[in-house]
């Protein structure tokens, strides 16, 4: 049989060439077939030395006798060194080791110890004799390394040679089995290490094709909907007209007699012995046990004195005591009761008549009843006494708006008037004549423009207040200009296309024409957006305008019930609507419902917004102020019924704790609340004052209310055609 040479020094034959072509070394599989010639230097196979007729010439047999001799040496060698060491050859030419028989008796102990130092590079350990630390702290001694000879004599003598690498931070040979091996060169293939795994699992349908038909809502089936049977409704008439014509009677039954039970029995039996009723036996009060007050010789410091029985004397009959001491010598001497006959009769008539129940009484006290709050005067300040009134109007005053730095006062009137007053001094500044019915006014939250706005009929009316100077005039002015793209003689109507007009007024300001009577104004915080409310609007009962652009929008399409006021979150992108009976929030960004208020059982009439947005106080024509927590419900957290009229104006302080109602009652009541920052903490209120100083017109009484911006005050309009002011 042909030889060829191998590169460590030994023979390999042509068949285990074949059978082992593939070696584990330090970096993986080697596969020899997938090597080059460039491999020939670190002792790798090639290409060419798996073929016949290669670059090696076959040696003579003189030489080929030579080597068989020295491989049979080197094999005889091998196997007599293994056996030494206890090391058997299978059939296969792979060494077992006793020590990995499943049946040999191994313990932990006689494993090899293991490199304990950690990631420590093992350049340290290269000139001492050890590679590292067992787990009791002794050194790993180096084993002995082979030579190359020895190597290649058991890379020749057995094949599990090739599949053995060198872990060289644990100074130890692994060798890999041929399920790892294989498991290797799966891996190497792009495949699954496992045969067993299955990438195409079968696909397990969760969900039915079967089609279900689902209601609309899950709501319960109404009463009026429940058809019944037609067998049972002939039976229930034939049952009925069995009672009426006395067919059917029920059987009486005999009144049983209540047993007998003893009427001064124990306690312990009032638990067993029941009334003819089955209620339980209630003994008899027991009486006091008598003392040494009621001995026929009570020691001396019972007795009373002559002073104290003078005075029982001049007591009332009814006021006596019924029983006073008295000393005697024997029980002989002790007089007979005198009342005993008549208290005899009276206990026979009270058993007779007047059968005992009991009785359980509650011992309250009526002002644990009354909630702890404290006194107005802790709570200070607030408004209590009438400083101005302000006289000018000839009609009701519908509205009033104080501007935000507090020197100047905006109200309108049904005289078709609107008016500006100096606050400190009282004094009417201007007068514009609207030609009708001013119902609402409000000013521009843009200091710099001192613009206001009133609801005039059909018209929102938009006008400089005169006050502040040339510069407040030129920013006003440019904010009110009208550009000359804007149309002005577009119909408004129904049929009209557009929702409004925007117009120039020739006094000067601008007119914003709508189609039905507007009645409330409200600003958004930052001036350029506005709404008005036309409660006979129908779906056009609400409109947000924008000033910059001169543009309107109808939001709702339709608007659930008769909308009534409107307001801007003072923060959040939040849109408050009140219509009679509810108060719809809607989220601007969103462009959705967040949340719904319910009402009580009258109209709702005014609404505020809290400065921190998260509460909302309502009055409505119920005589009732709800002051509802968003936080918390959509019902109301507290409800105050004070007046004793429909309420027509609510109001909150900007900076103090504090908000108030007014009435047609002709009375303003001021309340004390404040919002705590902790949620788990309720908000605290409290009512302090009520202010009086209108007085009734046309059943008409307080109809707006609104606070000064920087101290304590508030303002009212009354429908005498007169304004007050309430100060500290």
């Amino acid at each position: 049989m042909p030889v060829r040479k191998s590169r460590g020094g030994g023979h390999v034959s042509a068949s285990e060439q074949s059978n082992d072509a593939y070696i584990v070394g330090d970096t993986g599989v080697l596969d020899f077939n997938d090597m080059s010639s460039d491999d020939a230097e670190t002792g790798a196979p090639s290409a060419s030395d798996d073929e016949p007729g290669g670059d090696d010439e076959v040696e003579d047999e003189q030489e080929v006798e030579l080597r068989q001799a020295l491989l049979e040496y080197q094999t005889t060698a091998a196997r007599l060194r293994d056996e030494e060491a206890g090391i058997t050859v299978d059939a296969d030419g792979e060494q077992q080791d006793p020590s990995l028989d499943p049946g040999s008796d191994s313990s932990e102990d006689e494993r090899p110890n293991r490199n304990t130092v950690g990631d420590i590079p093992l350049s340290w350990y290269k000139d001492e004799d050890h590679v590292g630390y067992n787990i009791e702290g002794s050194k790993i001694l180096r084993k002995a390394r082979r030579d190359a000879l020895d190597r290649l004599l058991d890379k020749n003598d057995s094949r599990k040679a090739l599949r053995t690498i060198y872990d060289e931070y644990n100074d130890e040979e692994i060798t890999l089995s041929k399920e790892e091996l294989s498991m290797v060169m799966r891996i190497r293939k792009g495949q699954f290490p496992s045969v067993q795994i299955n990438p195409f699992e079968e696909y397990n349908d969760y969900f039915t094709r079967e089609r279900m038909i689902m209601p609309i809502n899950d709501a319960p089936v109404p009463k009026r909907r429940f058809i019944p049977s037609k067998h049972e409704e002939k039976k229930i008439v034939k049952l009925v007209r069995a009672i009426r014509n006395g067919w059917l009677k029920s059987k009486e039954k005999k009144p049983e007699e209540p047993p007998a039970y003893l009427l001064w029995a124990d306690d312990n039996l009032a638990d067993t012995n029941k009334t003819a009723n089955g209620l339980s036996y209630i003994p008899a009060a027991k009486p006091k046990l008598p003392g040494h007050a009621e001995s026929y010789n009570p020691p001396k410091e019972y007795l009373p004195t002559e002073e104290e029985q003078a005075s029982w004397q001049l007591m009332d009959p009814e006021d006596r005591p019924k029983f006073v001491p008295q000393a005697f010598d024997s029980l002989r001497q002790v007089p007979m009761y005198g009342a005993f006959i008549k208290e005899v009769f009276e206990r026979c008539l009270d058993l007779y008549l007047c059968p005992r129940v009991r009785k359980k009484r509650m011992h309250i006290d009526p002002e644990s009843l009354v909630p702890q709050l404290p006194k107005p005067k802790d709570l200070q300040p607030f408004p209590t006494t009438l400083a101005l009134r302000f006289s000018g109007h000839t009609d009701k005053v519908r509205s009033i708006a104080p501007d935000s730095s507090g020197q100047w006062l905006l109200s309108g009137s049904d005289d078709q008037t609107m008016k500006l007053w100096e606050v400190r001094s009282g004094r009417c500044v201007r007068t514009w004549q609207m030609g009708a019915a001013v119902h609402s006014v409000a000013w521009c939250p843009i200091e710099a423009a001192r613009v206001v706005s009133a609801c005039v009929g059909n018209k929102l009316v938009m006008v400089h207040a005169g006050v502040g100077g040339k510069t407040s005039a030129e920013a006003a002015s440019d904010l009110l200009k009208l550009p000359s793209s804007t149309p002005t003689d577009t119909p408004v109507g129904p049929e009209g296309d557009q929702l409004t007009n925007w117009s120039q007024r020739t006094e000067g300001g601008l007119e914003i024409i709508h189609r039905y009577p507007v009645r409330h104004i409200t600003w958004h915080a930052r001036g350029d957006y506005f709404s008005t409310v036309a409660p006979s609007g129908n779906t056009q009962a609400v409109l947000v305008h924008q000033l910059s652009k001169r543009n309107s929008q109808n939001p709702f399409k339709k608007n659930r019930g008769k909308v009534q006021r409107v307001a801007f979150h003072p923060s959040k992108p939040f849109f408050f609507v009140a219509s009679q009976n509810h108060v719809r929030i809607y989220n601007l960004a969103k462009q959705a419902l967040s949340k719904k208020l319910l009402g009580g059982s009258g109209a709702i009439t005014c609404m505020a917004i809290h400065p921190s947005g998260d509460h909302v106080i309502i009055g409505s024509e119920d005589k009732r102020l709800a002051w509802f927590d968003l936080d918390l419900s959509d019902k109301p957290y507290k409800a105050l019924r004070y007046h004793t009229f429909p309420l027509r104006g609510v109001a909150f302080h900007r900076t103090y704790p504090l908000f108030a109602s007014s009435s047609d009652d002709a009375t303003v009541h001021v309340f004390h609340g404040t919002v705590y920052a902790d949620l788990m903490s309720n908000p605290l209120i409290v009512p302090v004052k009520v202010l009086r100083g209108h007085d009734i017109n046309d059943f008409s009484g307080v109809l707006d209310i609104a606070f000064h911006p920087t101290q304590p005050w508030i303002f009212s309009a009354g429908s005498d055609s007169d304004i007050c002011l309430f100060c500290n």
